[in-house]
């Protein structure tokens, strides 16, 4: 006879909305946060040493997000797995902020000149990046260079970006996407885009 799963799906947010348990539901919650965390910090590049402490942040953080957001759970999932994607969400980004932690963020304003030169066997991968190097500092703001050449071509994740620049992750999408948009329109006006 097959397991029959029980969802505890209503109880958890009826729990934790319950002054008469809110507090042993936190507990059971933290250490379901906790489990995910742990999860995650071992498969990133953290020492043994910090792991521990990273994924205690972030089942705190986690737990104290979910409680925020409890009103938005509408059980279109399991709860523990909406809750997980807190507890997941929280330790990579705590993960990837530990890895950039003693990293300088530099604009390097030949960068886009050097990928150019790199780029490739093809001519016409080449010629459209010596494009894109050239237009760059044409059509862009400094504040799109900037955010444009730490995304794409150092790799800074832009949290940690976000954090450096103490601004939000969407004011920077935002910036990186008026930067595309105005790259593409300058290609499309030299004819090297459809």
């Amino acid at each position: 006879m097959p397991e029959v799963v029980v969802d505890e799906s209503q109880d958890w947010p009826r729990d934790l909305r319950d002054p008469a348990t809110r507090e042993a539901a936190c507990a059971r919650l933290h250490a379901l946060l906790l489990r995910a965390a742990r999860f995650e910090i071992a498969r990133r590049d953290v020492p043994h040493g910090e792991r521990d402490d990273l994924a205690l942040q972030a089942a705190d953080d986690a737990l104290v997000a979910i409680l925020a957001k409890l009103d938005t759970f509408r059980g279109a999932s399991r709860f523990t797995t909406w809750a997980y994607k807190f507890a997941l969400l929280e330790a990579a980004v705590k993960a990837r902020r530990r890895a950039w932690q003693r990293r300088e963020i530099t604009i390097d304003d030949e960068a886009w000149g050097r990928i150019a030169v790199r780029g490739g066997d093809q001519l016409e991968t080449r010629e459209l990046l010596a494009a894109i190097a050239a237009a760059v500092p044409r059509c862009l703001t400094e504040h799109q260079r900037r955010v444009l050449t730490a995304l794409a071509l150092d790799g800074v994740p832009v949290d940690v970006l976000a954090e450096r620049l103490g601004t939000t992750r969407g004011a920077l999408y935002k910036t990186l996407h008026d930067a595309r948009r105005r790259l593409r329109a300058e290609l499309e006006k030299e004819g090297l885009l459809p």
